[in-house]
């Protein structure tokens, strides 16, 4: 081989993408779109979505006006689904962060202080995973109403403590690494050694734990919403769509059927993405 062809050999491993599998590459195009519709939902929706066509209650799909068809009040089902992609996607995504924030300080707290904040940390932890968290959310959302601010509050208190347990976890372990023990020494303060030597050491871990908490989200606030309890008419949300469509599953399934389908491919996408970054970034399966 000539010194040419080596060189341009080695470029190319240089630049070479890690091979991605064709059901990851197409989860994350679903879920990319589904973000892109988010945020243009409003611009992209061919009618608002609470918008009435009495003339055409019930409309079938594949008519050039309503694509998706209508349901009982001749509101457009695509129009509507748009935008509660967004809703959905906004609850899912702000009570993943509240959970991941709230569950990875909780489990920095016990790993430093250790003894008695240890004990409570870990309490709380038992106690969050023995309650049903349904019967919990269906209890609060009757005493005090329901709201979206409230909505994703509450959703923020599920999975928590998985956060919790894996951040104590893996910050005890890298607490008694040289690394950690060398900064210390320097003079870094406790926020500094967590921050910014720890949590970047121990987040491809958290990242795929967000993976796994995200769908299971996405599901309750559907099953919430399902029920009545969840987001409230005007707005409208997924399990909002699928609780309203299975009073005409019968005479109008694609009422129910577009916001359910688009829950489950959802779900499924970042199942699937959460497992190959599983795959990618734990040592152990390497």
């Amino acid at each position: 081989m000539t010194d040419a062809t080596l060189k341009d050999t080695s470029v190319r491993r240089c630049i070479s993408l890690p091979a991605i599998p064709v059901s990851v590459a197409l989860a994350v195009s679903w879920i990319v779109a589904m973000l892109l519709i988010a945020a243009f939902a409003e611009k992209i929706a061919p009618y608002g979505f609470t918008q009435l066509d009495l003339r055409n209650r019930l409309a079938a799909p594949g008519n050039a006006a309503h694509w998706l068809g209508t349901d009982e009040l001749g509101r457009d089902v695509l129009s509507r689904l748009l935008v509660s992609i967004r809703i959905s996607l906004l609850i899912a995504f702000g009570a993943t962060a509240i959970s991941a924030v709230a569950g990875t300080t909780l489990g920095f707290l016990a790993a430093h202080f250790r003894g008695a904040v240890e004990q409570l940390v870990l309490m709380l932890s038992d106690f969050q995973a023995s309650m049903p968290f349904l019967i919990m959310a269906l209890a609060v959302l009757a005493f005090f109403g329901n709201s979206l601010p409230l909505l994703i509050g509450l959703m923020g208190l599920f999975g928590w403590e998985r956060y919790a347990r894996i951040a104590r976890g893996l910050a005890i372990s890298a607490n008694a690494q040289g690394y950690a023990a060398a900064v210390r020494q320097l003079g870094a303060t406790p926020s500094r050694i967590y921050l910014r030597h720890i949590l970047p050491n121990i987040a491809s871990t958290l990242i795929v734990s967000t993976t796994l908490v995200f769908p299971e989200v996405i599901l309750m606030e559907s099953g919430l919403s399902f029920l009545g309890l969840g987001v409230q008419p005007p707005m409208t949300s997924l399990g909002n769509m699928v609780g309203y469509g299975r009073e005409y599953l019968t005479r109008a399934p694609w009422i129910m059927l577009a916001p359910a389908t688009t829950i489950v491919v959802t779900t499924l996408a970042v199942s699937v993405i959460g497992d190959w970054l599983r795959d990618r970034l734990d040592p152990t399966l390497q």
